[in-house]
């Protein structure tokens, strides 16, 4: 297998496991109340209040697990906002199909994708101060940003190899 058929696969790859992440990620923001059911019982915490919580997690799982059934219960249409947040990480993995497609014409696509991310760092720690989220939870937002990063830059860095090879090819035979 030669350097330009390992750069296409690997770019492959690693473009799928985004995509993936996207999609998972989005289908999460959908069953957020039996989602913060099943976490508020793993730690055998389901049947308390916020209030009786021991540590500073459990609380903050129980009391989003609380606004979350009075929300349902009062407000229902406002689970319509994670409807939307869903479609965008599903719209925004089809975008990426572009990067199967022809990585080399679509590395716009990657730059756009590491700018999302590097861009959730500053929007947690903004707008989680501002709607009241724990620092500690802000933070395992911000690994999304961080570790979606990753496979991005790989892959933008593998397409700019890919391109200059195919611009050797292409000056050698001129």
């Amino acid at each position: 297998m030669n350097r330009k058929q390992i750069l296409r696969r690997r770019i492959k790859w690693l473009t799928w496991l985004f995509i993936i992440g996207l999609v998972v990620s989005g289908a999460t923001a959908l069953p957020l109340q039996w989602e913060l059911d099943v976490l508020a019982k793993l730690p055998g915490v389901g049947d308390l209040s916020s209030g009786q919580a021991s540590s500073g997690l459990t609380q903050w799982i129980l009391k989003v697990h609380e606004a979350l059934h009075e929300i349902d219960a009062k407000f229902p249409f406002v689970a319509y906002g994670t409807d939307w947040l869903a479609f965008g990480h599903f719209a925004i993995a089809v975008v990426f199909i572009g990067v199967l497609r022809d990585p080399v014409r679509n590395v716009w696509i990657l730059t756009f994708g590491m700018i999302a991310c590097v861009l959730v760092v500053p929007y947690a720690f903004v707008f989680g101060a501002v709607r009241g989220i724990p620092i500690y939870w802000r933070l395992i937002d911000c690994s999304f940003g961080v570790f979606g990063f990753i496979p991005l830059w790989l892959c933008r860095k593998w397409v700019k190899e890919l391109e200059i090879q195919a611009a050797g090819k292409f000056s050698s035979a001129d």
